[in-house]
């Protein structure tokens, strides 16, 4: 989820051409953003420099590039596309025995039946954050966006923004209607959440494909509020904006999680992207990502010296309102908020 770059540019970088050149033993196939060496300090420490990079705009694009036979090393799809990807054949086990501090992931993680299977484990986890509402304080207060219905209120009709993320977007739309586990969530819940998203599918500006894209319909003032990820705030507050994060409003906010996944028949070094994993536990990467974007990281013990004040300015302390985490989810369901999504934003 991620994703510093321009719609423009985040529309080239979908072609997955390799933006980022440097190792050419390890090529990753990222979210744009990601690429910043404060991710991986300690891989650079012992090779020298930064991986290759190649960048998807969507989890879906990602998979079907994937398929159609792109090769990379590693990619970064977050937790409810872990087992398409898994049932699909394209990632292979992480041999945990080079990734030291894989002891510091949390329990839940590693017994999921979906990222692991006996001794295999498929699915890293690297980074987390929270969504919800997005508002600039110079104009709306934190009362004024205290329901999640205010998207659909007409006043806000062209000054609000959503995401171009199936996963965030039905986040919204089950919270919105009741639902904070889509992991229960029944057919009679999915046309609910759609039937609400049509509603307010009138009063969006645009859907936004990544974080500076919304950061700048809202610094310019056309985007009041946004369902947003918790970069969002964290990042325009640093470029001086007055921007909230309402992670209590009626109806609740939502978490993701994200990780890494090794490819199978990966072209590069199989130790170097262990070694690229490792970095990413570290201490330096975890005080980079809480600070700098917003985010958590999986490494437990180091998130654990972070304190609340900091944790809580960047919306991921803990809060009352009802929380929807965006775990694996039914497949077949997925599949029907991919395609219902498409047809929402073209106004069917």
């Amino acid at each position: 989820m991620a994703r510093y770059f321009s719609a423009a540019a985040a529309l080239l970088l979908s072609t997955a051409f390799t933006a980022h050149a440097a190792d050419e033993e390890l090529l990753i196939f990222d979210w744009s953003g990601f690429e910043e060496p404060g991710f991986f300090g300690e891989y650079i420490e012992k090779y020298g420099d930064s991986p290759s990079f190649t960048f998807f705009g969507e989890e879906e694009e990602a998979f079907q590039k994937l398929r159609s036979g792109f090769k990379a090393d590693i990619a970064h799809p977050c937790s409810q596309s872990v087992d398409k990807w898994r049932q699909a054949g394209l990632i292979e086990p992480w041999d945990v025995s080079k990734i030291p501090r894989y002891a510091t992931v949390a329990e839940s993680y590693k017994s999921d039946p979906i990222f692991t299977d006996g001794d295999d484990v498929y699915f890293i986890p690297a980074d987390n954050g929270s969504t919800a509402i997005a508002f600039n304080a110079d104009e709306l207060s934190a009362e004024d966006v205290g329901s999640l219905q205010v998207f659909k209120d007409p006043q806000y009709a062209g000054r609000i923004s959503l995401p171009d993320n199936v996963d965030d977007i039905y986040a919204l739309a089950y919270l919105a209607t009741g639902v904070s586990d889509w992991t229960k969530a029944t057919q009679e819940d999915f046309e609910a959440a759609s039937a609400w998203l049509r509603e307010v599918h009138p009063n969006v500006r645009a859907y936004w494909a990544d974080g500076a894209e919304l950061a700048q319909l809202m610094s310019t003032g056309e985007v009041l509020f946004s369902w947003a990820w918790s970069e969002t705030p964290a990042s325009m507050r640093g470029d001086g904006h007055n921007i909230g994060f309402q992670r209590e409003a009626e109806g609740g906010s939502s978490v993701w999680f994200c990780g890494y996944v090794n490819l199978v028949d990966g072209p590069g070094s199989e130790d170097k992207a262990h070694d690229f994993i490792n970095a990413w536990l570290s201490p330096s990467s975890v005080e980079y990502i809480v600070n700098e974007w917003g985010y958590g990281n999986s490494n437990t013990e180091e998130m654990a010296k972070i304190d609340t004040e900091t944790l809580d300015e960047v919306g991921l302390g803990e809060v009352s309102a009802p929380v929807l985490a965006q775990l694996p989810m039914d497949n077949a369901l997925r599949e029907q908020m991919i395609a219902e999504f498409e047809k929402i934003k073209a106004g069917f």
